[in-house]
C-alpha cells in the first residue's frame, strides 16, 4: 500500500478493458479524489498535500488517474471518454475495492465527473466537493474545440488561442499524451442543469476568485438543493487546488457532511 508521505508505484485494475491506475492510502471513511484535465493523481492531489491532510484527518484516500491521463491507459477515440464513461471507471473502482459508497472530491474535469456520479450513481456517493467548476464548465466545456485543436497542433508556437495555448503548455509540462487528451476534450457533451434539481447529497462548490473559467461558484450551488459554495480569494483555475484554504474548506465540509 502507498504511504501518505511518499506513494509507491500504486495499484491498477481493469475497468471494462481499460487499465486504471490508482493509489489507496490510509484507513477510515473513504474519499475518492478525481483530478483535473491533463493532470494526474500525483500532481493534482499528492504533491499539494491532499493525501497527508486527509489521512491525518482519519480518512482513507482513493485517488485514480482518469483514463487518458497519468499511468492509466490512454485511448485516442472520443467515444472511449466523456464524463459518463469516466464516472463508470470510478464506480468500477469502488466495486474493485468492495466499497458501497464514498465521499468524492473532484477538481475541474474531476468536478464534472463528480457531477455525473451524483446524477447517474447517487447510491455510490455520500457527499461531494465540486472544485474548479461552475455553471459554464458543468453545462458545457468552454473552448473545448479550440483546446482540442491546440492539443493536436504541430507545436506550441503555432497556437494563438489563449486557453488552447495554456492547456497545451500544461499538457506538455506533464508529458501528457496529446492525442488522448484531445479525444477527452472532444468527448465532453452538454449537460442539462435541471438534472441537478433532485440531487439529495451534501455538496460543496469551490472555485478561485480569479478563475475566469468558472466565475462565481455560488451560481452552480444555487442549481443544487442545499449546496454550499466557497470562493478562494486571489486564486485562479491553476492555483486554487494547492491553496491550503481549499483543503481547509473541504476538511471542514467532510467533517460535517461526510461519511
Amino acid at each position: 500500500m502507498s504511504t501518505a508521505s511518499g506513494p509507491d508505484a500504486g495499484h491498477a485494475f481493469d475497468s471494462d478493458g481499460v487499465r486504471i491506475a490508482f493509489d489507496d492510502v490510509g484507513e477510515g471513511p473513504p474519499v475518492v479524489l478525481i483530478h483535473g484535465f491533463a493532470s494526474d493523481r500525483r500532481t493534482n492531489w499528492w504533491g499539494p498535500g491532499w493525501y497527508d491532510a486527509l489521512v491525518d484527518a482519519g480518512r482513507r484516500v482513493v485517488a485514480l488517474d482518469c483514463r487518458g491521463h497519468g499511468e492509466s491507459d490512454k485511448p485516442t477515440e472520443p467515444s472511449a471518454h466523456g464524463p459518463a464513461v469516466m464516472a463508470e471507471d470510478v464506480v468500477r473502482l469502488l466495486d474493485h475495492l468492495g466499497l458501497e459508497s464514498a465521499d468524492v472530491v473532484g477538481y475541474s474535469m474531476g468536478g464534472r465527473i463528480a457531477v455525473q456520479l451524483l446524477v447517474d450513481h447517487p447510491d455510490r456517493v455520500n457527499a461531494a466537493v465540486l472544485g474548479g467548476v461552475g455553471v459554464a464548465v458543468v453545462s458545457g466545456a468552454p473552448n473545448q474545440h479550440e483546446i482540442a485543436d491546440a492539443l493536436e497542433a504541430e507545436e506550441l508556437a503555432a497556437i494563438s488561442h489563449p486557453a488552447g495555448r495554456r492547456f497545451r503548455a500544461f499538457a506538455e509540462k506533464q508529458d501528457g499524451d496529446l492525442d488522448a487528451l484531445a479525444a477527452v476534450m472532444r468527448s465532453i457533451p452538454s449537460f442539462d442543469l435541471e438534472r441537478l434539481d433532485d440531487v439529495p447529497h451534501p455538496v460543496l462548490v469551490v472555485a478561485g476568485e480569479d478563475d475566469s473559467l468558472v466565475s462565481d461558484p455560488a451560481d452552480l450551488a444555487e442549481a443544487i438543493p442545499g449546496a454550499e459554495s466557497v470562493e478562494i480569494p486571489g486564486r485562479n483555475h491553476m492555483t486554487t487546488v494547492g491553496d491550503p484554504r481549499f483543503r481547509e474548506a473541504v476538511l471542514e465540509f467532510l467533517e460535517r457532511a461526510g461519511l
